[in-house]
C-alpha cells in the first residue's frame, strides 16, 4: 500500500504548476489618469505590470496633463501601451470625439507595443441617464465613433463598458 504522502505530493505539485500556469495566462495591467500624476513606471515594471491604458482625452475638451509622461514613459519601461477616451455622448457626435481622441494621443501603430485605442463608455457622472439618449441612438453614437477611428488608425477599438444599464 503506498503512503498518503507518496498520493498528496504529486497532487500538490499539479496544483503548484498549475497556479503557475494561471498566473501567466494572466498578464497584470493598470489604467492611469491625470489622478496619478506622474508614474514611477519602472516601479511598476518591477511590480509586474506588463500593460497599461493610458487616458489621453474626454469629450473634446479634455486632455490628459499628464498623457506625454504616462504613455511613453510606460513605454519606456518595456510596457505594451494604449490609450484610451472618455465618452461625452452629450458634447459631440462619435466621429468628432474619435478624431479628438486620434489627434491627441488615442493614434494606433502595429508595432507590437502598442494597443488599440480604447472608447470608455460609462455612466454619465454629469447628468442624465444614458447621457438622454436611447439605446439605438448609442449604439449609433458608439458605431460612429469606432468606424471613424478604424478609418484613421486601420484598427478597432477596445470599447470599455457595463453591462449593467
Amino acid at each position: 500500500m503506498r503512503s498518503a504522502a507518496a498520493i498528496v505530493a504529486p497532487a500538490i505539485t499539479g496544483l503548484a504548476v498549475a497556479s503557475l500556469v494561471e498566473k501567466r495566462a494572466q498578464p497584470k495591467g493598470i489604467d492611469v489618469g491625470s489622478y496619478q500624476g506622474n508614474v514611477n513606471w519602472a516601479a511598476q515594471k518591477s511590480a509586474g505590470v506588463a500593460f497599461a491604458y493610458v487616458k489621453a482625452t474626454e469629450g473634446t475638451g479634455y486632455t490628459n496633463p499628464y498623457f506625454n509622461q504616462q504613455y511613453t514613459g510606460s513605454y519606456n519601461a518595456g510596457m505594451i501601451r494604449g490609450s484610451y477616451h472618455f465618452a461625452r455622448l452629450d458634447v459631440s457626435s462619435g466621429a468628432t470625439q474619435a478624431n479628438y481622441f486620434i489627434a491627441h494621443g488615442g493614434e494606433w501603430s502595429a508595432d507590437g507595443k502598442t494597443l488599440p485605442g480604447a472608447l470608455d463608455i460609462e455612466y454619465n457622472p454629469y447628468g442624465a441617464t444614458c447621457y438622454g439618449l436611447s439605446a439605438a441612438s448609442m449604439v449609433s453614437w458608439v458605431k460612429d465613433f469606432s468606424n471613424t477611428y478604424h478609418s484613421k488608425t486601420g484598427g478597432y477599438p477596445t470599447i470599455y463598458t457595463t453591462t449593467d444599464w
